[in-house]
């Protein structure tokens, strides 16, 4: 089904299935009755340009919604985040620790070449190999598949990573632990599998226009860096029969206005965001447009825990105190955001963390608070803190940077003097995974619907841990939540522990949970506009005659 209009973005509670579900519906069933566009190009903004088109070598949203039309995983999600089959046709487990996975017999490459068992066991291997340096490549190890965290260390070879093709079209995967979301967690960019002779034979460049395979709805045609990417239909993939779009064509527009500006004039179909301070003026004049959709992030501040003075808890409790989020939420943003003070985002499903202590004072009080923390920390007036505020490059990121740039410099004085940098995506990406910032601006996206997604990035070892934030309370809440939980009451017992650790040691200050707001062309058919992932399949979707 398609909707228009402004939708109502607080529907985060609903449960998301683990096994497969009866709601398979394709694009071609939802034009039954509807006049299409004779021509079936999609054009959508896309925010920045990506880092990579090697689903084992990239990490942001913009690359995994590219990824999404270009490769396929075992499994899919449907329009309101089912998990539902894709290049698998079935799974089974009777212990939530052995997953057999049945390959779908038509599945093939963008080459013509079939899809196999052996291209998933090749490519989870290859992931986790610490020969191809993948920034997500702990993901593989928070799957628990057995003997992932001694590959991805290096103590063990990639061979050993328990995940095994039987025959070509029958994989089985062991866990370490008993996992019953594992199968959620297969639909994730990471776990796409990529095609072993392009890769062998063109090395880093398999991704180029004319090397690249895939196995999704769509093949790379054109790459233009900095001005786009096009995708061609794949003629290949196994349901190319229900796909009704031929093109896809991703923008990479930084600045939203110029994102808005292109909508408007109907160069484009699907925009990334929508400038915050347009979104009122949107909502009025074009409110068939204006889609707000859920969406399962959250945005915070990150601190160098590992460099001075951020090496200092009343340092860290002080900035995010001082950090006012009902206005963050209301005035600058005013779309359906929520206030922050928890990294888990309220939406997962079954979990909902206390609110910690400063969550429920005044921000008279909280700024009192800080004023006090930072004397004893040592700054003052004749000793302010000095520090840079790290963003990557848009025009929204800077909006909220300089309100509270100007939040801390009301509140604390001549306490702080804050300076504001930003960096065009990669090399961002780049600094912050080397440490090379004082604060930085981030956001986490759940990879699948259960809290140890977002709790998972403040563990000691884990790779988009950039704040290099460590605590053996929270690792070993973690684990045990794993290890020694029988069932998901037991479980979310360790998550509120793993939660109430980070609010006291504050290696993060969460600022607002997300919501999805973009503007969507009223000829769009299929726009899924209550995933709480935001996970868009360009497949699913259709120009409708205007």
């Amino acid at each position: 089904m398609y909707k228009n209009k402004i939708t109502q973005a607080l529907l985060l509670g609903a449960g998301m299935a683990v096994a497969a579900t009866s709601f398979t519906a394709t694009a071609t069933d939802v034009t039954a009755g509807v006049k299409l566009a004779p021509k079936q190009e999609l054009v959508r903004g896309n925010g920045t340009e990506v880092a990579s088109l090697d689903p084992h070598k990239v990490e942001g949203v913009p690359e995994s919604h590219v990824l999404r039309d270009l490769m396929e995983g075992l499994v899919i999600q449907d329009a309101i985040g089912n998990t539902i089959p894709g290049t698998a046709e079935s799974w089974s487990t009777e212990d939530n620790q052995t997953f057999t996975f049945k390959i779908r017999e038509d599945a093939k490459w963008s080459n013509g070449d079939p899809v196999t068992a052996q291209d998933f066991e090749y490519s989870f291997k290859r992931a986790a190999d610490p020969a191809t340096a993948s920034p997500y490549a702990w993901y593989i190890e928070y799957t628990k598949m057995k003997n992932a965290k001694d590959v991805i260390a290096g103590k063990k070879p990639a061979s050993e990573l328990a995940v095994k093709a039987i025959d070509d079209r029958t994989l089985v995967i062991e866990t370490e632990v008993p996992l019953p979301y594992f199968v959620k967690m297969m639909a994730h960019t990471t776990m796409y599998p990529v095609h072993k002779a392009t890769v062998e034979k063109h090395g880093d460049s398999w991704t180029k226009p004319g090397n690249f395979v895939g196995n999704g709805a769509f093949v790379l045609s054109d790459w233009v860096v900095n001005e786009k990417i096009v995708l061609e239909r794949n003629a290949n993939y196994w349901d190319n029969k229900d796909t009704v779009i031929d093109q896809v064509t991703f923008l990479p527009i930084e600045n939203q206005n110029a994102e808005m500006n292109r909508f408007l004039s109907g160069e484009i179909d699907i925009t990334y965001e929508v400038p915050n301070e347009q979104f009122r003026r949107l909502a009025k004049q074009y409110p068939d447009n204006v889609v707000v959709s859920p969406n399962l992030c959250t945005y915070y501040y990150g601190f160098n825990t590992q460099k001075a003075p951020f090496d200092d808890v009343r340092v860290r409790n002080a900035l995010s105190y001082t950090i006012d989020r009902d206005i963050v939420t209301k005035a600058i943003l005013g779309q359906g955001q929520k206030p922050a003070y928890a990294l888990t985002h309220s939406g997962i499903t079954g979990f909902a963390p206390e609110a910690p202590e400063y969550a429920k004072m005044t921000q008279k009080e909280r700024i009192a608070e800080a004023k006090k923390l930072l004397e004893e920390a040592g700054f003052g007036q004749g000793n302010p803190l000095d520090f840079t505020l790290l963003y990557n490059t848009s025009e929204n990121h800077k909006k909220i940077a300089v309100a509270i740039q100007s939040m801390w410099k009301k509140s604390l004085g001549n306490f702080v003097n804050v300076t504001l940098e930003n960096q065009e995506w990669k090399t961002y990406l780049d600094n912050s995974k080397q440490g090379n910032f004082d604060v930085r601006r981030a956001g986490w996206c759940a990879d699948y619907n259960e809290a140890s997604t977002f709790l998972a990035i403040a563990m000691t070892e884990n790779g988009s841990n950039d704040q290099k934030y460590s605590s053996a309370v929270f690792d070993k809440a973690m684990n045990d939540a794993v290890k020694v939980a029988k069932t998901e009451a037991e479980r979310n017992k360790f998550y509120a522990i793993a939660e109430a650790q980070l609010a006291q040691d504050m290696p993060i200050a969460p600022i607002y949970q997300y919501v999805q707001p973009r503007l969507v062309g009223t000829h769009v058919g299929g726009y899924p506009d209550q995933n709480p992932q935001d996970n868009i399949y360009s497949k699913d979707m259709f120009i409708i005659a205007e």
